[in-house]
């Protein structure tokens, strides 16, 4: 299935034979300290940095109508974020993981993301798009 947008992650989620568990993390870009001029320019234009993971949760996708409510969570935790991370957990025998067992996989998803390893999330800017990573 092509996902275009965050919607069509829900809807994706929705209609999987298993109950899902989606799980999202919220990350900034940021300029590392051993920054040379050249990305430091870069990154001042808007490119490059290192990903900064700032916050997760996971949840059904019941529990989210649209990305304007996971966005409004988001603003309940007061941090600030350029992009999130999305991936699925996969449920058996009719019933969606529980947000205790999600929490291993969230854990190695913000570590994979802080180690750059990021092919297996789908990233999505503030207004719910895909974004392609370079």
């Amino acid at each position: 299935m092509d996902i275009s947008s965050f919607d069509d992650l829900l809807n994706a989620a929705r209609q999987q034979a298993q109950p899902q568990r989606l799980l999202f993390v919220f990350a900034n870009a940021d300029l590392p300290e051993d920054s040379t001029p050249a990305q430091r320019e870069r990154f001042l234009a808007g490119e490059g940095g290192a990903l900064v993971p700032v916050m997760c949760v996971d949840k059904t996708p019941q529990e989210l109508l649209s990305f304007a409510d996971l966005v409004e969570e988001s603003r309940e935790f007061g941090q600030d974020w350029t992009i999130v991370f999305a991936a699925a957990l996969s449920g058996s025998a009719g019933q969606a993981p529980s947000s205790e067992s999600a929490e291993k996989p969230l854990q190695r998803m913000v570590e994979s993301i802080k180690a750059g390893s990021l092919g297996t999330f789908i990233p999505f800017d503030r207004q719910g798009q895909p974004v392609m990573l370079a």
